[in-house]
């Protein structure tokens, strides 16, 4: 069950309406880095979490609070679209606002949706659900969300940085904040999981004997002619502290493959029979 205020969760301001700008916060709404795909693979990792219902909870909670997001982020789109032409007559006033529109705004925001945000990205693509990653896993989930949060802080911080908007700016610098409370809130889980010596490898509910352990803890050099990058993966015990990271030169372990002849009726050429 849902409760929704008629508040918005933070203010949205406008001081000097874009129609472009409406156009790349889209991305922030319906991209593969927005507020509906974290909503959602929250919402879905909530329903199908296992274990301490704390977790579901923290899930949920988030979930609704992304929400949230993208019904201000909404409006701050329909703000921006605020004196958009409607009309080829309108269009010819050419001000700075329809200069902005000819510029490169998403003409879908006239044709679609009557000057107010859409569940696309900046292209004017729907999100379709394929980026949401519920696993049932819990560890695989957490680093999977506070992935989600660093691309999204990354594309909010971007957005702080094309526009000139004060009111604008103000609620880039709230999605900010809260991204980076949400990156520190899925870390501390795995944390609280153990840490990554314990979480890992995800799951860590798999039998060693399932495992060809021989080939867990080795990096491959697969280049012709570089070195090998020194790094925290090439030398050093590994994370989950089971073994020591190594170096190979990768050798061929498997045999060459054949298929042998093609089968009658497969239609493939006479030769290949």
């Amino acid at each position: 069950m849902f409760h929704h205020s008629s508040k918005l969760q933070y203010e949205v301001r406008v001081d000097t309406p874009d129609p472009q700008f409406a156009k790349f916060l889209q991305q922030a709404i319906g991209g593969v880095e927005g507020e509906i795909r974290v909503a959602m693979q929250y919402f879905f990792q909530a329903m199908g979490a296992r274990g301490d219902s704390k977790y579901r909870d923290l899930l949920m909670m988030t979930a609704t609070e992304e929400l949230s997001h993208i019904e201000f982020l909404g409006h701050a789109v329909a703000l921006n679209l605020e004196g958009a032409p409607v009309t080829v007559q309108e269009e010819a006033a050419k001000d700075p606002v329809v200069n902005a529109i000819m510029g490169g705004a998403n003409p879908r925001h006239i044709l679609s949706s009557g000057l107010s945000a859409m569940p696309v990205n900046s292209n004017g693509v729907p999100f379709d659900m394929s980026h949401v990653y519920a696993t049932g896993n819990l560890a695989a989930d957490m680093m999977a969300n506070a992935m989600a949060e660093g691309s999204g802080r990354v594309l909010a911080s971007r957005l702080y940085n094309m526009t000139d908007d004060a009111g604008m700016k103000d609620m880039l610098s709230f999605l900010i904040a809260r991204d980076t409370m949400h990156q520190q809130q899925w870390l501390a889980v795995i944390e609280e999981l153990g840490g990554m010596e314990s979480v890992l490898p995800i799951p860590n509910s798999t039998s060693e004997k399932h495992e060809a352990t021989d080939h867990s803890y080795y990096f491959l050099n697969t280049s012709m002619d570089e070195p090998t990058p020194e790094g925290r993966w090439s030398s050093g015990p590994s994370l989950d502290g089971r073994s020591e990271f190594s170096v190979r030169t990768p050798e061929p372990l498997g045999q060459k493959p054949d298929l042998g002849k093609a089968r009658k009726n497969s239609g493939a050429q006479k030769e290949q029979m």
